[in-house]
Parts: structure tokens; C-alpha cells; sequence
């Protein structure tokens, strides 16, 4: 069924409810942009993904994680579609939906993200476990109980091993942050089983020779490497180990020009991300694209061929101006994004987008984070977990649930100080 709309009161479509399409959303609200704005996901909540690790842990509240876009949306006049995107012409200016729906757009942003990148390694799909969304998250703490609790109860000693041994596949900062929750995370689950938490192996495989790379600088680096020696439960980097396949209890790989296999009953993959079939499948030359297949954009985060599609987050890149793919450079594009089409309504020039980064941040255990502000200033420890906590809750997006998210947090914070 389409969707039937005068030329002139088409809609703002925006696929992908993630920090750059929500941002987008409620930014053209806020700019009181006159024309309709529909927001597409195919799921009924928004997935705040630097937060992933706390809701592993349990350390931050489900709902302050995973709110649920018809509330972040309460009153705004944005239209949420739930559905999944079959199909984009961008001739036509048409979207289809599974659903059968279709709707002609305006403006179209395309802000759906990336997918899991496993770069065509043997077995990686089918025998590892993602880490992207929230039902990756739930997947991976059912598992890993399932495996503490079995080792808890197994007679044979190699068994156990294997039950006890998680491999983490890429030290970029998922893997990092991942290895140290689950370091200090894991022995509180397996103590009251009975276990032993000195039995519990995190083991991270890196293919370069060095953990972070490129995504953080030499003096984070080695707080993160510190930060990892000190973890409840141990953590071994293997690095310059390539990993040939994977298989539903090893993983295979070289290291030194020699072969090795880990047996592991638990391999969590987050070596990389590929680019979005959808936007693989969109007609744009290769030219217009970089040799990840993300697309190209001008400084205004506009396509080249098709001024009236902008694309932001993971799925493109600004080649004059390329930048890290994290929620604050993302939520900063859609704030461009929504101001550069209220400028086109307007019938004013769009402008290059401006994105400032505050620094880096860095989860490394229960509790324990680094933050380097501007790339100049180092805070760690307690410190800086209360650092990252506090500029991730600013960036829950609305200000309502902000203040809810920090008050919650904060109050437990103080209590526990006081207790202490």
C-alpha cells in the first residue's frame, strides 16, 4: 500500500532510530520544521549502545537503557514506524516496507547503522556470539550463566576449563571494555555456585599487534592495559593472533607462524563491523564510496548524486573530515542533519556539519573507567567511571529522562560512597 501525499507536504523520512536518526527526529521538532517527520526501526526500543556493558551488568536501571521510542517521542508530532525497510529507490523517492507499506519522501536520511563484520572467517557467524544489540546482550547472559553453572556442577577438570574460558574476538575498545566487564562481572555470578572466580579465563585475540588501535592514544593505551591486569578474574591478550575459523567449541588461530586452538565454550565476536546490506544494495557508484562500502557524503552529510538524501553514523564518512563512529560524533550529526533541511525548506544553503569531540571513554571494569577530556586531560578509576556515566546520562535523549537516569544513578553512587 503506498502512502499518498501532496508534493509539497512529503515527509521527512528517517531510516534507522539509532543516536543519529533519533537525533535527527527530535531536532526538527525542535526546530519546529513544518513538514512531517516519520522515524522507521524495527524495533520498538532505542538501543543505547555505549551503555550495553551496564545492562550486562546490571549496574544501570533496563528502562534508562532501553526506553521505548513511543516515550521518547510522547508528544513531539514524530510519527515512529515500526517496521523493516524492504527496499530504497532513490530515483523514485520511495521507500518500501516489509509490511507492504511504501511512503515517498521529501528529505530522506539514512541512518541505519552497521552490522556485524566477521570478514568471511569459517564458522565466525555460526558458532560466535555478537555483541551490538540488546538482544545480544540478554543471549550472552543467559549463556555465560548457563556455562558457569555447568562448571560449577562438572566432575572433569578439562570440561570445566572449557566452560571457564571466554574468547573475545578483537581488542578494539568492545572487546576491551567487554573483557573487563565480564572480568569482574563473572566471579560474582560463579562464587555462589560454589566456584572458584581464579578459574575464570578472558581471553582476547588480536590480530595486530596491539589493543585500541586507532581508536584511542599511547597514554589511554597503556591505562587500559594496566586497567586489565588488575581484573577480578584474568585476562590474557594474545595479540598478532589471527584467527583462521571458528568452531562450536574452539577457535583456530596463527600466531608466530604456527597454528593453535582454544577451546572455548564461549566465543564473543567484535572484530569489526561490514557495511549495511541496504546500503550495499543502493545504486551509487564506487566512486562514491570508500573501500569499507560505507558512503560518501559532502561536508553537509549529503550524498553527491542526491542532495536530498543525508547519511550519517557508521553507514558513511566524510573523507575531508572522517570521524570515529561513537555515539557523540553521531548524535552531533543529526543535530547537522536536521538543521541543514530546515535550511533547505527555508530555501538557504546547507552547511558543514560541526562535530566536537570531548574525548574518549573508556569502560574497564565494575565501576572502574578511563576518560581522556580533549585529549589532554587523563582521569581514571571511580573518577572516571563517574566521568563516563555522567556523559553518557547527558546524552539520553530527552532531558526528562536525563535528569531520571542521573538522579537514579548518582543516589546509588553517594550511598555507596557513605556505606563505604
Amino acid at each position: 500500500m503506498q502512502v499518498q501525499t501532496s508534493n509539497t507536504n512529503l515527509p521527512i523520512l528517517i531510516l534507522g532510530g539509532g543516536f543519529t536518526g533519533l537525533f535527527t527526529a527530535l531536532y526538527l521538532r525542535h526546530l519546529q520544521c513544518s513538514c512531517p517527520v516519520i522515524l522507521v526501526d524495527q524495533s520498538w526500543r532505542f538501543v543505547f549502545k555505549p551503555l550495553l556493558y551496564e545492562l550486562l551488568s546490571s549496574e544501570i536501571n533496563l528502562e534508562l537503557v532501553l526506553p521505548r521510542y513511543d516515550e521518547l517521542l510522547h508528544k513531539s508530532g514524530i510519527t515512529f514506524l515500526l517496521d523493516t525497510v524492504q527496499a530504497i529507490d532513490l530515483q523514485q523517492r520511495q521507500v518500501r516496507f516489509n509490511s507492504g507499506l511504501s511512503y515517498n519522501y521529501r528529505y530522506l536520511v539514512l541512518a541505519l547503522g552497521s552490522t556485524t563484520g566477521y570478514f568471511g572467517t569459517p564458522g565466525a557467524k555460526e558458532y560466535s556470539l555478537p555483541f551490538r544489540t540488546d538482544q545480544d546482550v540478554f543471549a550472552l547472559g543467559k549463556h555465560l550463566r548457563s556455562c558457569l553453572q555447568r562448571a560449577s556442577q562438572t566432575e572433569d577438570p578439562e570440561q570445566r576449563r572449557k566452560l571457564l574460558t571466554i574468547a573475545i574476538i578483537g581488542a578494539g575498545p568492545a572487546g576491551v571494555e567487554l573483557a573487563a566487564t565480564l572480568a569482574d562481572l563473572l566471579p560474582t555470578w560463579y562464587t555462589p555456585f560454589g566456584g572458584n572466580a581464579q578459574d575464570i579465563r578472558i581471553v582476547i585475540l588480536q590480530r595486530g599487534t596491539e589493543i585500541l588501535k586507532d581508536a584511542v592514544n599511547e597514554r589511554l593505551r597503556k591505562t587500559a592495559h594496566s586497567a586489565l591486569s588488575r581484573r577480578t578474574a584474568h585476562v590474557e591478550l594474545l595479540l598478532g593472533a589471527g584467527v583462521r575459523g571458528v568452531q562450536p567449541d574452539a577457535v583456530e588461530f596463527e600466531q608466530n607462524g604456527q597454528t593453535h586452538v582454544l577451546e572455548t565454550a564461549t566465543i564473543v565476536w567484535t572484530a569489526g563491523t561490514a557495511t549495511h546490506p541496504l546500503i550495499e544494495a543502493l545504486p551509487i557508484a564506487a566512486e562514491h564510496r570508500d573501500k569499507r562500502g560505507r558512503l560518501i557524503v559532502h561536508s553537509t552529510l549529503q550524498l553527491p548524486d542526491f542532495p536530498e538524501v543525508f547519511a550519517g553514523g557508521d553507514c558513511s564518512i566524510d573523507p575531508q573530515n572522517p570521524q570515529p563512529a561513537t555515539a557523540q560524533v553521531a548524535y552531533q550529526q543529526g543535530r547537522a542533519i536536521a538543521h541543514n533541511i530546515k535550511a533547505l525548506l527555508e530555501g538557504k544553503q546547507p552547511l558543514p556539519a560541526q562535530v566536537h569531540l570531548r574525548g574518549t571513554l573508556l569502560k574497564l571494569g565494575l565501576d572502574e573507567s578511563a576518560a581522556e577530556i580533549f585529549d589532554r586531560f587523563e582521569v581514571k578509576g571511580k573518577l572516571g567511571h563517574l566521568i563516563r556515566q555522567g556523559a553518557y546520562l547527558e546524552l539520553l535523549p530527552t532531558p526528562g529522562r536525563n535528569f531520571v537516569a542521573g538522579t537514579e544513578w548518582l543516589t546509588e553512587e553517594m550511598f555507596r560512597q557513605i556505606a563505604g
